[in-house]
């Protein structure tokens, strides 16, 4: 015979959710006036049922009551000794199983961003009870509040029971767990025909969350997309690499494997936001508005993942207040994403509300500080707001929090050399990031610049000249050309001018500086120029630089990003402080 339990069941089966509730809350109600209609389980599942269904259409304080209710619903019936008929009691261990609700309680709290009251409802499920997804849960969430033992115990429930949980091993490797503990549990994965690649991937998030071995991760990502690995152009993968090029401060490369993501996988949510704040700070706005979707209205019609690429965008356009408002909208739906917080801070800087934007900026430091753009972000703002005994502070912080990287060293000179009695300081730091990379332009620029200051031109085309060779730039070739002129060696000038514009035949610059020696600049001239090649210590270099690596597009572990982190204007006479997150 069909009972009510059994259609409202049905319904709940076939998803029909709304009327599940129309149904669910009227026969609740009748049933405290006529008890006999459902039995204490089917009662409790009733409740169970109205719950989820309020879950799945979005109404989560309801479906808080409604699990608090079926709870309060089994203990009444625990205590008062009603729970079941003794017949019925032999043949179900426990008809009111409240581990799920409890679960779905959880999700509830998750939702209405309440984490700590999601925490304690899991915590209330007895050990024994906690199946890999409670666990799973649990470290996630002492992981995002900083409860690092809790969370590290919870994964590794979670990895005895699933090898296979991926996301549980990142975890323990994000918490600091090493590399080889990791793969040691998930070493049988490794056996199982098609998952030869779980080693290599463990290997480079190891690397990954070391936040020193970027380029490591980056080479063992890449080896995955060996045209004979079977993840090669996989999506996620190729995020993973975009990801640590980004991180790693090589915002050209990591657009290269995120556009590449992209183009695989148009509608990814995973690495579209480093995607869209790459794309806005290379100035390829074209491309960023290409990520909105085609039937994109306004900010109602895109999914909340959306509404930070839909900021950058209008921060793109310079609407500040409209991609203020949903980079505040982006960053309630994630509040630990960097991207968001980043943004964040770069509208309020616009904005001039200095303030405000530091705040962002140090958010975003608290969650990354081996991240170059927060500690940048600070340094301007105090730059601008003229506190400049804070801005030494805190670029003195960021050598410390990034170990000594040739940004920070860099950052931290761009205001020393602000101040005629620091400037000395200044040059020994620059010399220090050299040393750790000698391929990094803006610290090469800059310590030129000082080395020109004192007069000391020699030294100055001894340091660009070498940097020529090895990663010829249009900025290098107009600082040895302007060198020269003071030099009076007019010939050599020439020569620097010349190729300066075969890398760059727009640079108004040194087109300016060749026509103030008398020299014509146009299309015929730098072509001759391009025939014969410049004589530099008596070597013939062929000017369009064949067979030479150039640094715009290789990449090293710290050589990265050199020309888009130019700390001067295109006159590199100029302050020497401005510099491009």
């Amino acid at each position: 015979m069909c009972t009510i339990f059994d259609q409202i069941k049905l319904l709940h089966s076939q998803k029909l959710y709304s009327n599940v509730i129309k149904v669910a809350e009227m026969v609740l109600k009748v049933s405290e006036h006529t008890v006999d209609i459902l039995t204490a389980p089917h009662k409790f599942r009733i409740y169970s049922y109205l719950g989820d269904s309020h879950y799945f259409l979005d109404n989560y304080r309801q479906a808080i009551a409604v699990y608090k209710s079926a709870l309060i619903f089994k203990d009444a019936c625990s205590t008062t000794k009603t729970l079941l008929k003794p017949k019925e009691c032999e043949s179900v261990k426990d008809p009111m199983p409240d581990v799920d609700i409890k679960y779905q309680l959880h999700l509830c709290f998750v939702k209405l961003k309440d984490n700590k009251q999601a925490l304690t409802i899991l915590q209330s499920i007895p050990i024994k009870q906690r199946k890999p997804k409670i666990n799973m849960a649990i470290g996630k969430l002492n992981h995002s509040m900083g409860n690092i033992i809790p969370a590290v115990t919870a994964y590794n429930k979670v990895l005895k029971e699933c090898p296979l949980a991926i996301e549980a091993a990142e975890g323990l490797l994000n918490l600091g767990v090493k590399g080889a503990e990791v793969n040691s549990m998930m070493i049988e994965m490794v056996g199982i025909y098609g998952l030869e690649w779980i080693t290599g991937w463990i290997k480079a998030h190891a690397h990954l969350f070391n936040h020193t071995d970027y380029p490591k991760a980056i080479n063992s990502l890449k080896q995955l997309d060996d045209p004979s690995s079977p993840l090669c152009n996989c999506n996620r993968l190729l995020v993973a690499i975009g990801r640590a090029y980004y991180l790693n401060g090589d915002r050209k490369n990591a657009l290269v494997y995120l556009q590449r993501a992209y183009k695989i996988n148009p509608l990814m949510q995973d690495g579209l936001s480093t995607l869209a704040m790459c794309l806005y700070m290379e100035k390829h706005n074209k491309e960023l508005d290409k990520l909105l979707p085609t039937t994109y209205t306004d900010e109602s019609s895109v999914d909340p993942y959306m509404w930070i690429v839909l900021a950058f965008v209008c921060f793109s356009k310079s609407n500040y207040s409209k991609a203020l408002c949903l980079a505040q909208k982006a960053c309630s739906v994630d509040p630990k994403s960097i991207e968001a917080l980043l943004l964040h801070g770069m509208i309020l800087t616009s904005m001039k509300k200095y303030s405000d934007a530091i705040l962002q900026f140090r958010i975003a430091n608290d969650i990354a500080s081996h991240i170059f753009d927060p500690h940048k972000g600070i340094v301007d703002c105090y730059i601008a707001q003229h506190k400049m005994r804070n801005a030494i502070t805190a670029a003195s912080n960021c050598c410390k929090q990034m170990d000594n990287h040739p940004k920070a060293y860099t950052l931290y000179s761009s205001i020393l050399i602000k101040d005629p009695n620091t400037v000395g300081k200044a040059k020994i730091l620059l010399q220090r990031a050299i040393n750790v990379d000698d391929g990094y332009l803006p610290a090469i620029y800059m310590l030129a610049q000082i080395l020109e200051q004192e007069g000391n031109y020699s030294s100055a085309i001894i340091l660009l000249h070498r940097q020529a060779l090895n990663q010829p730039t249009c900025r290098l070739y107009q600082m040895l050309g302007d060198l020269s002129v003071k030099q009076n060696q007019l010939e050599k000038a020439f020569d620097f001018f010349y190729s300066a514009l075969n890398l760059d035949p727009n640079n108004k610059r040194v087109m300016e500086s060749l026509e103030s020696l008398g020299k014509p600049c146009n299309t015929s001239t730098v072509t001759s120029a391009d025939s014969t090649g410049p004589i530099l210590n008596g070597s013939l270099l062929d000017a369009t630089f064949s067979g030479v690596n150039n640094a715009e597009n290789e990449s090293t572990p710290f050589n990265v990003a050199h020309e888009e982190d130019t700390f001067m204007d295109s006159d590199h006479e100029g302050s020497g402080s401005d510099i491009s997150i």
